[in-house]
């Protein structure tokens, strides 16, 4: 008995795209079964989507879904479960006396936490992430124990709400070095002269002869804000030129350019953009960090 012979049935010839490159040709093939169904799928997860939650823009907002889901509301949620469960020490870092806080073990175990997050958040741009500063470019560094305008808990909680010579708060720290050199307030050889006695004072090599004559240019002219001996003055802002801290740089050069043009640094007042707990946390993180008094 012979065995029936099965013949396949000659498969049909698949057409083309009409599509070729480099004499290849792009074959017709139908697509997968299943990769169809899943695209059919993704499309009605998009209808589902969208009409379950919020997607279409509109002119004010967007449809709400019938979910009226809102991650930015999530989030709302989620900061105002935190505030509420810190209120209570919030309420007792505002109330607090702010010499007494840099010893309260318990506001400071929240306030340095919290004043670096807000740190971190406004004021490293300028100041660093750290807090040293940035050196030459006028933003001072808050480790170190050389303070502008006082480094007590009070004089920072100042300095952080009101701001220094910014025009937003009236109650702003201000204080104006002259233009000496612009302004013609000094001859050309006054202020060589002066720049001499700065250098003399902040123990830099200088020109003896220039720095004596210079000492009665500073006397005349520089005293007034900066001292006798040169070491500043808090109440407006006068740094000391004794020391090796320099926030605009101590070279040569650099001085002289001080003295001629000035220096105007601005801070911002944070009164308004930061809430009272948040102005005292960061006044304490900064107090903290080392140079604090």
């Amino acid at each position: 008995m012979c065995a029936k012979q099965v013949t396949k049935a000659p498969k049909a010839e698949v057409g083309t795209t009409g599509h070729s490159w480099d004499g290849i040709e792009e074959l017709n093939n139908p697509l997968p079964r299943w990769w169809v169904w899943v695209f059919y799928a993704t499309i009605v997860w998009a209808i589902g989507y969208a009409i379950a939650y919020p997607a279409w823009p509109l002119i004010k907002g967007a449809t709400p879904g019938l979910l009226h889901a809102s991650t930015r509301a999530d989030v709302e949620a989620e900061i105002k479960r935190f505030d509420d469960a810190n209120a209570g020490i919030k309420a007792k870092l505002v109330a607090a006396d702010l010499t007494a806080i840099p010893a309260d073990k318990e506001l400071m175990a929240y306030a340095e936490p919290a004043g670096a997050s807000v740190f971190r958040t406004n004021c490293a741009q300028c100041h660093g992430s750290g807090a040293a500063g940035v050196q030459g470019k006028g933003y001072p560094n808050l480790l170190d124990n050389d303070w502008l305008w006082g480094g007590d808990m009070e004089a920072i909680h100042t300095t952080i709400t009101h701001g220094i010579r910014n025009t937003s708060d009236p109650d702003a720290r201000y204080s104006e070095m002259p233009k000496f050199g612009v302004d013609g307030l000094l001859e050309p050889a006054q202020i060589d002269a002066v720049v001499e006695h700065v250098l003399a004072i902040s123990g830099q090599e200088h020109d003896a002869t220039l720095a004596a004559t210079g000492a009665q240019v500073f006397a005349e002219n520089c005293a007034a804000c900066h001292g006798d001996q040169g070491k500043g003055d808090r109440n407006v802002g006068a740094p000391n030129l004794t020391d090796a801290i320099w926030l605009y740089g101590g070279d040569r050069d650099t001085i002289k350019h001080t003295v001629t043009y000035a220096r105007f640094g601005v801070m911002p007042a944070w009164a308004g953009r930061l809430s009272e707990d948040e102005i005292r946390a960061v006044a304490a993180y900064v107090h903290s960090r080392g140079g604090g008094e």
